[in-house]
């Protein structure tokens, strides 16, 4: 096939039951997006929001590597909207890469754009920079720095252990480069506070909530690298935790509280509970026995992959199956030199999966896979996965949760293509538009 623009066309062609939205924006997600000068940030003194970096680079490239990008940052996401192909509104997580054959572009009035194959596919907007990114914390600090917000507003995401113990060749999983997004922060001069003050925490959700006076922003997810021995003399659930203790009584019902760890036993778990946490994210990462050892060997050898999947359903006991959304990094199936050669291998094998938590009643997602050139599978697999299994992931998904009578999982926003603000994959744009909004009333009462 010639072009990229002839590829896609016949995916949307092959599998019409997928929004042509999710088939552009999964390809941007895998693969990246160049930026033209024009259509960069001028980082925290501009009027567009940019990329903040919550935990992962996302890039195709390191910062030297980026050009201008790196000195001033690209939007946190775009939406794509209209064009050829009457885009309805998608919101992408921005992931750059010189290289891509995709390009955002002002034209001559200014205006931006998205191109492929030289050619204006759909009209690009930006996030306006928020009201609170304007103020910094007591002690200077910015408010992106320590609770940026990502999915076009709506989730607050505190990155607040930016490393994780799981270390070196023998222990990292072989997709993630949080330990590497650290590093390269802290050479460029960047302000990346490792383990962030929960005072902090506090006063930032504090300018937070004073100036978001549209209450767009709806939730929270405490997350970071993680913790096999202890960090500030507290171990996983508690270091988590009493963050969300401190936020829950600050801030009473203001936000869905989510937390994303590792599937942690059954008494820890109840700790996430006990301190306010409305959702639990203990992500299996992949599915297959053979890929999980090969690719999570950190989480290999401290849990298991058989105890991690066991721990997972022992947490729907206390958070009620609806609301334990383990993730998975969609794609990492078809890494070389060790994953599935073929799509269909690949998609039996995920959706294997699929069927096992949602039979239980637990709703899975995922992230597109970005393979960060750090990494070993982004070193081995610059391309990332074939944007055949991406698409067909989409389908294999929305056709499990109508097996199983499922809907889409709360605190991710509106369902829908035109409607979901969900970033970092297309799952949320797949799913039907006529679902309710689940929130925090609800995901407080199924448990």
């Amino acid at each position: 096939m010639g072009s990229r623009t002839a590829l896609v066309e016949d995916l949307m062609e092959r599998f019409p039951q997928v929004p042509r939205e999710a088939v552009f924006k999964e390809d941007l997600l895998r693969g990246g997006v160049a930026f033209e000068p024009s259509a960069l940030s001028d980082n925290e003194g501009g009027e567009v929001k940019p990329k903040s970096y919550f935990i992962f680079s996302f890039d195709h490239g390191t910062l030297p590597e980026l050009g201008e990008a790196a000195l001033r940052r690209p939007p946190e996401e775009i939406i794509l909207t209209g064009g050829p192909y009457d885009l309805r509104r998608t919101v992408v997580s921005v992931r750059v890469n010189p290289a891509s054959p995709y390009r955002v572009a002002a034209d001559d009035e200014g205006l931006l754009g998205l191109y492929l194959d030289g050619k204006r596919i759909a009209d690009v907007g930006v996030p306006p920079m928020p009201e609170y990114y304007r103020h910094t914390l007591s002690n200077g600090k910015s408010v992106m720095e320590v609770a940026p917000t990502i999915q076009w507003g709506y989730l607050i995401y505190l990155t607040v252990f930016r490393v994780c113990q799981y270390f070196g060749a023998k222990e990292e999983c072989q997709y993630c480069d949080i330990n590497h997004n650290w590093r390269q922060h802290k050479a460029a001069g960047r302000p990346y506070t490792g383990v962030k003050d929960v005072e902090e925490v506090l006063e930032a959700l504090e300018i937070i909530d004073r100036y978001d006076t549209a209450k767009a922003s709806t939730a929270y997810t405490l997350t970071g690298g993680a913790i096999t021995k202890t960090v500030a003399g507290r171990d996983e659930a508690d270091f988590y935790g009493h963050y969300a203790k401190a936020i829950e009584e600050r801030f009473p019902g203001r936000w869905i509280g989510k937390v994303v760890a590792q599937a942690l036993p059954k008494a820890d778990v109840q700790r996430f509970k006990d301190y306010g946490v409305q959702i639990y994210h203990p992500n299996f990462e992949v599915w297959d026995r053979r890929l999980f050892e090969l690719y999570c060997p950190g989480k290999e050898r401290y849990v298991g992959r058989d105890e991690w999947h066991r721990r997972i359903l022992d947490s729907a006991e206390i958070f009620g199956a609806r609301n334990v959304i383990p993730n998975f990094v969609a794609g990492v199936e078809m890494a070389e030199p060790f994953g599935f050669t073929t799509v269909d291998e690949a998609i039996a094998s995920t959706t294997e999966g699929l069927r096992f938590f949602m039979s239980h009643g637990i709703t899975p997602r995922f992230t597109t896979w970005c393979p960060e050139p750090t990494t070993p599978l982004g070193k081995a697999n610059p391309q990332g996965a074939p944007l055949e299994y991406h698409i067909r992931l989409l389908q294999a998904y929305r056709q499990t949760m109508e097996d199983f009578g499922l809907s889409s999982p709360p605190g991710y926003g509106p369902p829908g293509p035109g409607r979901a603000v969900f970033s970092v994959s297309s799952f949320m744009d797949s799913l039907p538009a006529g679902e309710p909004v689940a929130d925090a009333t609800e995901a407080a009462a199924e448990v």
